[in-house]
Protein backbone atom coordinates (compact mmCIF):
# COMPACT_ATOMS: atom_id res chain seq x y z
CA UNK A 1 0.00 0.00 0.00
CA UNK A 2 1.00 3.59 -0.57
CA UNK A 3 1.74 5.62 2.54
CA UNK A 4 1.62 9.36 3.10
CA UNK A 5 4.68 11.05 4.61
CA UNK A 6 2.73 11.28 7.89
CA UNK A 7 2.10 7.54 8.20
CA UNK A 8 4.37 7.12 11.24
CA UNK A 9 2.82 10.17 12.92
CA UNK A 10 -0.64 8.63 12.63
CA UNK A 11 0.48 5.35 14.14
CA UNK A 12 2.24 7.16 16.99
CA UNK A 13 -1.09 8.88 17.74
CA UNK A 14 -2.81 5.49 17.95
CA UNK A 15 -4.82 5.84 14.75
CA UNK A 16 -6.73 2.87 13.42
CA UNK A 17 -5.36 2.40 9.93
CA UNK A 18 -7.24 0.97 6.93
CA UNK A 19 -6.65 0.38 3.23
CA UNK A 20 -8.32 3.12 1.19
CA UNK A 21 -7.98 2.87 -2.60
CA UNK A 22 -4.44 1.57 -2.31
CA UNK A 23 -3.40 3.90 0.55
CA UNK A 24 -2.86 3.09 4.21
CA UNK A 25 -4.88 5.84 5.88
CA UNK A 26 -6.18 6.70 9.39
CA UNK A 27 -9.92 6.06 9.68
CA UNK A 28 -10.15 7.29 13.30
CA UNK A 29 -8.03 8.21 16.31
CA UNK A 30 -10.32 8.86 19.30
CA UNK A 31 -13.69 7.75 17.88
CA UNK A 32 -15.77 8.88 14.94
CA UNK A 33 -18.36 10.87 16.90
CA UNK A 34 -15.71 12.57 19.03
CA UNK A 35 -13.79 13.64 15.95
CA UNK A 36 -16.95 14.70 14.08
CA UNK A 37 -18.05 16.97 16.93
CA UNK A 38 -14.55 18.41 17.35
CA UNK A 39 -14.71 19.70 13.77
CA UNK A 40 -18.23 21.08 14.24
CA UNK A 41 -17.49 22.79 17.55
CA UNK A 42 -13.73 23.51 17.62
CA UNK A 43 -11.30 22.17 15.05
CA UNK A 44 -9.99 19.05 13.35
CA UNK A 45 -6.79 18.28 11.45
CA UNK A 46 -6.85 15.79 8.56
CA UNK A 47 -4.09 14.23 6.48
CA UNK A 48 -5.55 14.12 2.96
CA UNK A 49 -2.27 13.59 1.13
CA UNK A 50 -3.82 10.66 -0.74
CA UNK A 51 -5.60 13.17 -2.99
CA UNK A 52 -4.28 13.56 -6.52
CA UNK A 53 -2.56 16.65 -7.92
CA UNK A 54 -2.18 17.15 -11.67
CA UNK A 55 -0.35 20.17 -13.08
CA UNK A 56 -1.30 21.59 -16.47
CA UNK A 57 1.10 24.23 -17.79
CA UNK A 58 2.00 25.94 -21.05
CA UNK A 59 0.75 28.53 -23.53
CA UNK A 60 -2.65 26.91 -23.91
CA UNK A 61 -3.12 25.74 -20.33
CA UNK A 62 -6.28 27.79 -19.88
CA UNK A 63 -7.75 26.63 -23.20
CA UNK A 64 -7.12 23.01 -22.22
CA UNK A 65 -8.68 23.38 -18.77
CA UNK A 66 -11.68 25.09 -20.40
CA UNK A 67 -12.07 22.14 -22.77
CA UNK A 68 -11.82 19.53 -20.00
CA UNK A 69 -14.17 21.16 -17.48
CA UNK A 70 -17.66 22.77 -17.58
CA UNK A 71 -16.97 25.64 -15.18
CA UNK A 72 -15.38 28.84 -16.52
CA UNK A 73 -11.70 28.77 -15.60
CA UNK A 74 -11.24 32.10 -17.43
CA UNK A 75 -12.80 33.72 -14.36
CA UNK A 76 -9.85 32.59 -12.27
CA UNK A 77 -6.90 34.83 -11.51
CA UNK A 78 -3.68 33.74 -9.73
CA UNK A 79 -4.60 32.99 -6.12
CA UNK A 80 -8.13 31.76 -6.91
CA UNK A 81 -9.66 28.29 -7.20
CA UNK A 82 -12.97 26.84 -8.31
CA UNK A 83 -14.98 23.66 -7.92
CA UNK A 84 -15.61 21.88 -11.21
CA UNK A 85 -15.61 18.48 -12.92
CA UNK A 86 -13.85 16.42 -15.54
CA UNK A 87 -16.66 15.54 -17.92
CA UNK A 88 -17.11 12.88 -20.57
CA UNK A 89 -18.58 13.65 -24.02
CA UNK A 90 -21.86 12.44 -22.47
CA UNK A 91 -21.73 15.14 -19.78
CA UNK A 92 -21.07 12.63 -16.98
CA UNK A 93 -18.33 12.63 -14.38
CA UNK A 94 -14.83 11.31 -14.80
CA UNK A 95 -14.33 13.09 -11.46
CA UNK A 96 -15.19 16.20 -9.52
CA UNK A 97 -12.22 18.36 -8.53
CA UNK A 98 -10.73 21.72 -7.66
CA UNK A 99 -8.81 23.85 -10.16
CA UNK A 100 -6.20 26.25 -8.77
CA UNK A 101 -4.86 29.07 -10.91
CA UNK A 102 -1.18 29.21 -9.94
CA UNK A 103 -0.47 31.58 -12.84
CA UNK A 104 -2.13 32.32 -16.17
CA UNK A 105 -0.11 29.47 -17.67
CA UNK A 106 -0.26 27.00 -14.73
CA UNK A 107 -3.29 25.25 -13.30
CA UNK A 108 -3.25 22.64 -10.54
CA UNK A 109 -6.11 20.14 -10.57
CA UNK A 110 -6.81 18.37 -7.27
CA UNK A 111 -8.57 15.07 -7.81
CA UNK A 112 -10.13 12.37 -5.65
CA UNK A 113 -7.68 9.74 -4.44
CA UNK A 114 -9.62 6.91 -6.08
CA UNK A 115 -9.46 8.65 -9.44
CA UNK A 116 -6.07 10.35 -9.63
CA UNK A 117 -4.45 7.86 -12.04
CA UNK A 118 -7.63 7.60 -14.11
CA UNK A 119 -7.91 11.40 -14.26
CA UNK A 120 -4.30 11.76 -15.34
CA UNK A 121 -4.74 9.19 -18.12
CA UNK A 122 -7.96 10.90 -19.25
CA UNK A 123 -6.30 14.33 -19.38
CA UNK A 124 -3.26 13.05 -21.27
CA UNK A 125 -5.59 11.21 -23.64
CA UNK A 126 -7.21 14.52 -24.62
CA UNK A 127 -3.99 16.56 -24.76
CA UNK A 128 -3.45 16.33 -28.53
CA UNK A 129 -3.79 19.69 -30.28
CA UNK A 130 -3.04 21.73 -27.16
CA UNK A 131 0.36 23.30 -26.46
CA UNK A 132 0.54 22.14 -22.83
CA UNK A 133 2.49 19.92 -20.45
CA UNK A 134 0.68 17.57 -18.09
CA UNK A 135 2.43 16.28 -14.96
CA UNK A 136 1.14 13.90 -12.32
CA UNK A 137 2.40 15.50 -9.09
CA UNK A 138 0.33 13.31 -6.76
CA UNK A 139 3.37 11.74 -5.12
CA UNK A 140 5.01 15.10 -4.45
CA UNK A 141 2.40 16.92 -2.38
CA UNK A 142 1.38 16.59 1.24
CA UNK A 143 -2.09 18.00 1.84
CA UNK A 144 -3.50 18.82 5.27
CA UNK A 145 -7.01 20.07 6.04
CA UNK A 146 -7.53 22.26 9.11
CA UNK A 147 -11.30 22.61 9.55
CA UNK A 148 -13.70 23.99 12.12
CA UNK A 149 -14.87 27.26 13.72
CA UNK A 150 -11.51 27.80 15.47
CA UNK A 151 -9.34 26.85 12.49
CA UNK A 152 -8.36 30.41 11.62
CA UNK A 153 -7.60 31.29 15.26
CA UNK A 154 -5.27 28.30 15.43
CA UNK A 155 -3.49 29.02 12.17
CA UNK A 156 -3.17 32.82 12.10
CA UNK A 157 -0.26 33.18 14.58
CA UNK A 158 1.69 30.56 12.61
CA UNK A 159 1.77 32.47 9.29
CA UNK A 160 2.54 36.05 8.23
CA UNK A 161 -0.27 36.37 5.71
CA UNK A 162 -3.60 37.88 6.83
CA UNK A 163 -6.09 35.02 6.74
CA UNK A 164 -9.04 37.41 7.14
CA UNK A 165 -8.24 38.79 3.70
CA UNK A 166 -8.46 35.35 2.13
CA UNK A 167 -11.92 34.82 0.66
CA UNK A 168 -13.58 31.47 0.08
CA UNK A 169 -11.74 29.59 -2.71
CA UNK A 170 -8.82 31.98 -2.43
CA UNK A 171 -5.28 30.83 -1.66
CA UNK A 172 -1.90 32.33 -0.83
CA UNK A 173 1.72 31.26 -0.38
CA UNK A 174 3.19 31.27 3.12
CA UNK A 175 5.92 29.77 5.29
CA UNK A 176 5.22 27.32 8.11
CA UNK A 177 7.93 25.83 10.29
CA UNK A 178 10.53 26.82 7.70
CA UNK A 179 8.64 25.09 4.88
CA UNK A 180 6.93 26.70 1.88
CA UNK A 181 3.19 26.04 1.72
CA UNK A 182 0.17 27.35 -0.08
CA UNK A 183 -2.94 27.79 2.00
CA UNK A 184 -6.38 27.51 0.42
CA UNK A 185 -9.66 28.58 2.02
CA UNK A 186 -11.42 25.41 0.97
CA UNK A 187 -12.56 22.20 2.63
CA UNK A 188 -14.83 19.18 2.56
CA UNK A 189 -16.63 19.43 5.90
CA UNK A 190 -19.13 22.28 5.63
CA UNK A 191 -17.10 24.27 8.17
CA UNK A 192 -14.76 27.21 7.66
CA UNK A 193 -11.13 26.25 7.39
CA UNK A 194 -8.20 25.75 5.06
CA UNK A 195 -6.34 23.14 3.10
CA UNK A 196 -2.55 23.36 3.28
CA UNK A 197 -0.36 22.05 0.45
CA UNK A 198 3.39 21.56 0.65
CA UNK A 199 6.13 19.89 -1.38
CA UNK A 200 8.23 19.54 1.77
CA UNK A 201 9.79 16.16 2.47
CA UNK A 202 9.33 16.87 6.21
CA UNK A 203 5.64 17.77 6.54
CA UNK A 204 5.49 16.21 10.01
CA UNK A 205 6.96 19.50 11.30
CA UNK A 206 3.83 21.30 10.11
CA UNK A 207 1.47 18.56 11.33
CA UNK A 208 3.05 18.47 14.80
CA UNK A 209 3.13 22.27 15.11
CA UNK A 210 -0.56 22.54 14.24
CA UNK A 211 -1.55 19.88 16.77
CA UNK A 212 0.57 21.54 19.48
CA UNK A 213 -0.77 25.00 18.73
CA UNK A 214 -4.34 23.67 18.61
CA UNK A 215 -4.27 21.87 21.96
CA UNK A 216 -5.69 24.81 23.90
CA UNK A 217 -8.49 25.12 21.33
CA UNK A 218 -9.50 21.45 21.55
CA UNK A 219 -8.10 20.59 18.11
CA UNK A 220 -8.09 16.86 17.34
CA UNK A 221 -6.55 14.76 14.57
CA UNK A 222 -9.41 13.41 12.46
CA UNK A 223 -9.63 10.35 10.23
CA UNK A 224 -11.49 9.39 7.08
CA UNK A 225 -14.51 8.14 9.03
CA UNK A 226 -15.51 11.56 10.32
CA UNK A 227 -14.48 13.14 7.03
CA UNK A 228 -17.24 11.10 5.42
CA UNK A 229 -19.91 11.84 8.04
CA UNK A 230 -19.05 15.55 7.95
CA UNK A 231 -19.31 15.81 4.15
CA UNK A 232 -22.56 13.79 4.22
CA UNK A 233 -24.07 16.09 6.85
CA UNK A 234 -23.01 19.10 4.75
CA UNK A 235 -24.56 17.54 1.60
CA UNK A 236 -21.26 17.46 -0.29
CA UNK A 237 -20.92 15.01 -3.18
CA UNK A 238 -18.76 11.89 -3.01
CA UNK A 239 -17.55 10.34 -6.25
CA UNK A 240 -18.61 6.70 -6.51
CA UNK A 241 -21.49 7.32 -4.13
CA UNK A 242 -23.45 10.28 -5.43
CA UNK A 243 -21.82 10.89 -8.81
CA UNK A 244 -19.98 8.76 -11.36
CA UNK A 245 -19.66 8.11 -15.09
CA UNK A 246 -23.40 7.33 -15.30
CA UNK A 247 -24.48 10.66 -13.77
CA UNK A 248 -24.58 13.90 -15.73
CA UNK A 249 -23.64 17.15 -14.05
CA UNK A 250 -27.25 18.36 -14.32
CA UNK A 251 -28.67 15.12 -12.90
CA UNK A 252 -26.37 15.59 -9.90
CA UNK A 253 -27.96 18.96 -9.19
CA UNK A 254 -24.71 20.75 -10.00
CA UNK A 255 -25.96 22.76 -12.94
CA UNK A 256 -24.61 25.94 -11.34
CA UNK A 257 -21.06 24.94 -12.27
CA UNK A 258 -21.90 24.50 -15.98
CA UNK A 259 -21.15 27.69 -17.93
CA UNK A 260 -22.56 27.13 -21.43
CA UNK A 261 -21.66 30.62 -22.65
CA UNK A 262 -17.92 30.08 -22.20
CA UNK A 263 -17.69 27.98 -25.37
CA UNK A 264 -16.87 24.37 -26.21
CA UNK A 265 -16.13 21.78 -23.51
CA UNK A 266 -16.49 18.01 -23.27
CA UNK A 267 -20.17 17.13 -22.85
CA UNK A 268 -21.52 20.60 -23.70
CA UNK A 269 -23.96 19.54 -26.41
CA UNK A 270 -25.44 16.69 -24.37
CA UNK A 271 -25.83 18.89 -21.29
CA UNK A 272 -27.36 21.69 -23.35
CA UNK A 273 -29.96 19.31 -24.82
CA UNK A 274 -30.69 17.95 -21.35
CA UNK A 275 -31.13 21.45 -19.97
CA UNK A 276 -33.56 22.39 -22.76
CA UNK A 277 -35.51 19.16 -22.26
CA UNK A 278 -35.79 19.75 -18.51
CA UNK A 279 -36.91 23.31 -19.17
CA UNK A 280 -39.69 22.11 -21.48
CA UNK A 281 -40.79 19.45 -18.98
CA UNK A 282 -40.94 21.96 -16.13
CA UNK A 283 -42.88 24.40 -18.31
CA UNK A 284 -45.34 21.65 -19.29
CA UNK A 285 -45.85 20.72 -15.66
CA UNK A 286 -46.67 24.30 -14.72
CA UNK A 287 -49.17 24.70 -17.55
CA UNK A 288 -50.83 21.43 -16.58
CA UNK A 289 -51.25 22.65 -13.00
CA UNK A 290 -52.77 25.91 -14.15
CA UNK A 291 -55.21 24.25 -16.50
CA UNK A 292 -56.07 21.52 -14.00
Amino acid sequence: MKKTRLNTSHKNLGARMIEFFGWEMPVEYSGLMNEHMAVRQRGGLFDVSHMGEILISGKQALDFVQYLTPNDAARLTPGKAQYTALTTPQGTFIDDLLVYCLSLSEYLLVANAANSDKDYDWIVGHQEGFDVQVENKSGDYTQLALQGPRAMDILQPMVRINLDEMSSFGFNVANMEGEKVFISRTGYTGEDGVEIYTLSTQPEKIWDALLERGKSFGLLPVGLGARDTLRLEANLMLYGNDIDETTTVLEAGLGWLVKFKKGEFLGREVLLKQKKKESREKSWGLNWLKEG
